[in-house]
């Protein structure tokens, strides 16, 4: 089973990951993607993290996994943008 401590580190993982994302996200918007290593670390980090929530949601309770799957939603809303708007 997964403690609340690893289940709280990381969803401060996603959130940051998001966060940084998200920045990329509207810089390569304003920039017309003049930060492309930026934005490509910032969707590697986002699928690494994805991973890291699926994998901890193997071992998770059924609050843990809820938490976890909104979480994973995020990220897939943010990847997919991102994917989307191009690079």
């Amino acid at each position: 089973m997964a403690t609340r401590d690893s289940v709280e580190g990381l969803l401060q993982q996603c959130e940051d990951t998001i966060r940084y994302a998200q920045k990329q996200y509207e810089e390569s918007s304003l920039q017309q993607h003049y930060n492309n290593d930026d934005y490509t670390s910032a969707l590697q980090g986002l699928e690494q993290t994805y991973q890291d929530v699926c994998k901890m949601a193997l071992s998770a309770n059924s609050q843990q996994r809820d938490q976890l799957h909104r979480m994973r939603l995020q990220l897939q809303e943010l990847q997919n943008k991102m994917v989307l708007q191009g690079y």
